[in-house]
């Protein structure tokens, strides 16, 4: 019998956010899917933002192959996604939560339903719940804490549940500052804990696992938070106490070997950045210098507003074993890119292709199948994960999905990848970069210009110290130049097979 498959996603949480193994942070559910499942510790995202990594997880190709490189780009729907290929199978498929395939606005030939004034149509949103991606049936909303671009699903649920002021929550659209400001003004929101997008995306995943009916299912649950803005209801926003909190920190000098902009990012030199970006909006550029106290406070609300999902992450794992289906259910949770908390000098997700950034926690669990309590450091990458969910349904792979099937490795640890590329492009030629990481180095390589970035992950797991220039190196990096090529060639989409000689 096909296995069910739930697909659990949080954004933008930082690899080290679990209970299993950090001390400062309580999450039992994700604890419990570690115990029973196998924790990857050398997990990555194909690209640090947002929308690339998603449309990479829903088609098993690279954001240069899908087309969706870079936020504000589109996933076009004509382009085949996991989705797709399991409904002609049979499964019932649904999306529950953050999407995030298309831009915040919209023009002609590139149109976006995810941007306003669509996304506080409600009319527009009553009446929409797919096909959309390959899913039967969609609930979507946009925004990160009180942001603006609030609506979709989760508004009409709001409304649904008594909260028919809910705006008064949120940011205005168009935009009042003081008003933001009010909101955001000590990290706690005012709105009940019972109607917050955490809360809807936990109960609507339990309700669709329940109406599933006896079809198997594909079900994205995917969460909007721990993304900043740092901004939760009571109990959460005083759970922690900032005080506890360790943030990361810049070693002294670890930047002088990097390229300029690393060393930017410790002064205010706002001309340096509009330069450099050539006018384009690049996330992480610009001065990160912070204070200490605020950023522990801000750590400290992160931590809440992981643990908060962490409850809601229980509620469906308690509805997936009341339903029966547990034991034909493949789990996997993970998030779609990184966070910085101070590590190496630097706040939220940038330009900065450090290990806190790309690395994400990932989690397989299915019962009698996958090894329960294991901790793997074998390579993952999100990309994987479509391929590897058809496989697991008895379905073909498309040879346009470019994703390494990870089923054997998730299974008895047959290695599948010897290396992960990350991509990372923001519209100028100074951001268009690419990474490439082996078991034991990790290389950066900008397009034009000659600055890059080596780390020996085994020697610096900190990555401290940058061996792009120094003469010992360069035989490595040759070598790894080589491996990052023949890592590329491997990775072509192939759409068909060849069928003739001509």
């Amino acid at each position: 019998m096909p296995p069910n498959i739930l697909l659990i996603t949080s954004d933008q949480q930082h690899f080290s956010t679990l209970g299993a193994i950090n001390s400062r942070i309580r999450t039992p559910a994700l604890d419990r899917l570690c115990a029973g499942g196998t924790r990857f510790t050398r997990a990555y995202c194909p690209n640090p933002t947002c929308t690339p990594t998603r449309a990479s997880i829903l088609t098993g190709m690279y954001p240069s192959q899908h087309g969706a490189w870079s936020l504000g780009t589109k996933l076009f729907e004509d382009v085949p996604t996991v989705g797709d290929g399991l409904g002609a199978s049979g499964y019932f498929t649904a999306l529950i939560g953050k999407a995030h395939f298309q831009p915040a606005a919209s023009r002609p030939g590139m149109e976006s339903i995810e941007c306003q004034p669509v996304l506080r149509d409600l009319e527009f949103w009553r009446n929409f719940h797919g096909p959309w991606y390959g899913f039967d049936h969609v609930e979507t909303a946009r925004m990160h804490g009180a942001e603006s671009h609030v609506g979709g699903h989760y508004a009409i649920w709001m409304e649904e549940n008594g909260l028919k002021n809910w705006r008064d929550y949120f940011e205005d659209w168009p935009d009042d500052p003081a008003k933001r400001s009010r909101i955001y003004a000590n990290r706690t929101w005012d709105l009940p804990e019972e109607l917050h997008y955490t809360r809807w995306t936990g109960e609507r995943t339990v309700a669709v696992i329940e109406e599933s009916g006896d079809r198997p299912f594909f079900i994205w649950s995917s969460f909007h938070d721990p993304h900043p803005p740092y901004l939760v209801p009571e109990p959460w926003a005083k759970m922690y106490d900032p005080a506890d909190m360790e943030p990361g920190s810049l070693m002294a000098g670890e930047h002088e070997s990097n390229p300029p902009h690393f060393q930017k990012t410790l002064e205010d030199d706002p001309a340096y950045w509009e330069e450099a970006g050539k006018g384009e909006a690049i996330h992480g550029a610009g001065c990160h210098l912070h204070d200490e106290a605020e950023l522990r406070k801000n750590m400290a609300c992160y931590y809440g507003m992981v643990s908060f999902m962490d409850q809601e992450i229980g509620r469906i794992l308690d509805a997936l074993d009341k339903s029966g289906k547990a034991e034909n259910t493949l789990v996997i949770f993970t998030s779609d890119h990184g966070h910085f908390l101070g590590q190496h000098g630097l706040v939220a997700k940038a330009i900065h292709m450090y290990e806190d950034l790309l690395k994400v926690p990932f989690i397989a669990r299915w019962p009698g199948r996958i090894p329960a309590g294991k901790v793997s450091d074998d390579l993952q990458c999100l990309v994987d994960l479509a391929p590897t969910f058809l496989a697991a349904a008895g379905c073909p792979v498309p040879g346009i999905m470019t994703g390494h099937n990870q089923l054997d490795n998730w299974r008895d640890g047959t290695r599948a990848r010897d290396s992960v590329v990350v991509e990372n492009h923001h519209g100028t030629r100074s951001f268009h970069m690419r990474t490439f990481v082996t078991e034991r180095y990790k290389i950066t390589v900008y397009r034009d210009g000659g600055d890059g970035e080596l780390f020996d992950l085994e020697d610096d797991p900190g990555e401290s110290r940058n061996l792009w220039h120094a003469p010992s190196a360069q035989p490595l990096k040759s070598r790894l130049f080589h491996e990052f090529l023949q890592a590329t060639l491997r990775d072509e989409p192939m759409r068909m097979p060849r069928i003739a000689a001509a």
